[in-house]
This record gives structure tokens, sequence and C-alpha cells, in this order.
């Protein structure tokens, strides 16, 4: 019986690891700073799934939590109504230095996704964030929209590394902050 319980605990560590890992062959940035991470980020554009199906206006807020992790708040419009949803996350490895721009988040219990910043702006005005494998992909502002030449540059660099931009959505932003 311990055998088969080892085996399971073995089992559920690995899938849930595999959640939270970097796509093979994609480096996240380094020399992360949390704080200046922290604050609203708008939906540019993303890979299609479920979760996020059909939505516009879509934000995320980060703002830290006392326990020291990270709080979540996702928001965004679908038929006729606003929906949220609160998480948390935290770098996967934050005794790292200088930290490397990896987080877990988790918005269903102690199930985590992984949420690796591939890209970075110098001044943190936009970030390109990659899931646990390339059917996750989205692209971030500090504004609601992003001058053409930055979506340009970061969808090529998303192409090369591996990432079906043919399927990005383009999220719309007309509606007001509430």
């Amino acid at each position: 019986m311990n055998r088969i319980l080892t085996s399971m605990a073995w089992l559920l560590t690995f899938l849930l690891a595999g959640c939270t890992g970097v796509p093979e062959g994609i480096t996240p940035v380094s020399n992360f700073q949390l704080d200046r991470y922290l604050g609203k980020w708008y939906e540019i554009a993303r890979l299609d799934h479920s979760f996020e199906r059909d939505m516009s206006d879509v934000s995320a807020v980060y703002s830290l939590h006392p326990d020291g992790g990270v709080r979540v708040i996702n928001r965004g419009y679908r038929i006729d109504k606003w929906k949220s949803v609160e998480g948390k996350a935290e770098l996967i490895d934050p005794e790292l230095k200088p930290a490397i721009g990896s987080l877990k988040v988790s918005f269903f219990g102690p199930f985590y996704g992984g949420y690796h910043i591939i890209a970075l702006d110098p001044d943190y005005r936009w970030s390109m964030v990659a899931g646990p494998d390339r059917d996750y992909l989205w692209i971030l502002a500090r504004e609601r929209s992003l001058p053409p030449a930055i979506q340009m540059q970061l969808v090529e660099t998303a192409k090369r590394l591996g990432f079906d931009t043919d399927k990005l959505i383009w999220v719309g932003q007309t509606r007001p902050d509430a």
C-alpha cells in the first residue's frame, strides 16, 4: 500500500510540476523585478482557451498579498456583463538571484499553471507571457493598446519561438474601467 501511495504522490508531483514548466526552447526573462511588474495590465492579444473565450476588455491586476505572495484579479467582459476571478501567484524560484520571470499562478485551489514572461519592455510597459506549453500566449500592456511596430515585433518573436501566431485573438479594449 505504501508503494502505491508513494507512486501516486510522485505522479501527482510530476503532473503538477508539468503545469508550471517552461515550454522547451523558451527562456523566461532574467533580472525580473516583481515589484515593477505589479499593477494593472491590459490584454492586447492571446491564444484562445476556454476560460477567456469570447471575452473582451480583459485585464489583470497584480498586487502584493500580506502573506508575501501576489494577489491576481483577472477581469473581462462577456455576454453583457463583467466577470472576474481572483487568484494567487508566486515566483517559481524566489531564491534565485537575479530573479527569473517565471511564476506559478492558481485560480483553482492547489492547481498551478506556469506564467513565464518571455519578453519584457525595459520600462515594464509591455510583456509577452507563455504558459506551460505553446498553447498559451498573452501579449500585455500597461495601456489599452500598443504601437503597431511593437505588436509586430512581439508577434515575430512569438512566431520564431514556435507559437501559432495566426491564431492570436486581438482583444478589444473599448469599455471604461469600472
